[in-house]
């Protein structure tokens, strides 16, 4: 809506801009989140566990708009492919289905190996699990242009029901040893969009850009109010979950340089507005999540 007006882009390039914009970053959301979990914070109303679910959701739907998006700029035709559409919800309840039944399978894997008296360490379960998720996401590549899977959300399903079907102690220390992988993996992870960063284009994008960055996420606010108006949230968790959904980083590294590669007009004002949404989002979000968890949200107490 507001990249032509401000950024004189055509109308198509500013969709494309948006979906580029859209994402929120589970870089810096999914830890956030597990440690709240680990804390007991905001866990007596599940609001760390929805902000990762739908966190998970919304960088499906980006992806897929950015795809129909893109390849419509590219083509120059305007057309809209409405099966593009379609697959999103294919894809999330196909995503779902499949990781329940994975971890199903897992958990009844699991379960004989123990009855036989052949005990798994809880190491073993972790390279288990991990390289089943690994094959997940390679599934949703397999399976591209035959059918539409989620292989995000098919991990995440997957792990909810190892949980359900494992005992509580199992699934505990399971958490502490992903816990510590992910001590290591979330430094790789922000090197690795460091790198994707290119800072010369933040120059270029000018106080437009800015203004279109506040602007979405105006919008965005508005639109997490709107999906927690009822429920029974109090203001300050409706807050923290304003809050929660205020970084990018991710995603906008990922695909901010996409238009560019494809040649399209656009390419260079998307990438530097990307850049610019990732250096002042990203450390507003995660330290809005940080300083705020506690305030705004309850502590359960442990027994």
């Amino acid at each position: 809506m507001f990249a032509p007006l401000l950024l004189g882009l055509s109308p198509l390039e500013g969709a494309v801009m948006g979906a580029v914009l859209a994402a929120v970053s589970p870089a810096v959301v999914v830890p956030r989140m597990v440690s709240m979990m680990e804390n007991g914070i905001g866990t007596n109303k599940s609001i760390p566990q929805m902000i990762m679910a739908g966190a998970s959701c919304d960088d499906i739907f980006v992806i897929v708009l950015f795809t129909t998006f893109a390849g419509m700029a590219q083509n120059g035709t305007g057309t809209v492919n409405w099966m593009d559409f379609v697959n999103i919800p294919v894809s999330i309840l196909l995503g779902i289905a499949l990781g329940a039944l994975v971890g199903f399978l897992l958990n009844l894997f699991f379960e004989a190996a123990y009855r036989n008296k052949r005990y798994i360490r809880n190491s073993m379960k972790v390279i288990v699990i991990l390289g089943v998720s690994f094959l997940l996401m390679a599934v949703e590549s397999w399976l591209e242009g035959i059918v539409a899977v989620s292989g995000l959300l098919a991990v995440v399903s997957m792990a909810c029901v190892v949980k359900i079907k494992s005992p509580e102690f199992v699934t505990k220390r399971l958490s502490e040893k992903f816990g510590k992988l992910w001590i290591a993996a979330e430094v790789i992870l922000f090197v690795l969009v460091g790198a994707a960063v290119d800072i010369r284009y933040t120059l270029d994008a000018g106080l437009a850009a800015v203004g279109l960055i506040f602007l979405s996420l105006i919008f965005r606010s508005v639109g997490v109010l709107l999906c927690v108006a009822a429920t029974k949230l109090s203001w300050k968790e409706r807050l923290f979950c304003v809050i929660a959904y205020l970084p990018k980083a991710t995603v906008q590294a990922a695909m901010g340089s996409v238009p560019l590669a494809m040649g399209l007009a656009c390419g260079q004002m998307v990438l530097s507005v990307a850049v610019v949404a990732i250096l002042i989002t990203a450390p507003l979000g995660a330290i809005g999540i940080d300083v705020s968890c506690k305030r705004l949200l309850e502590i359960e107490k442990k027994c």
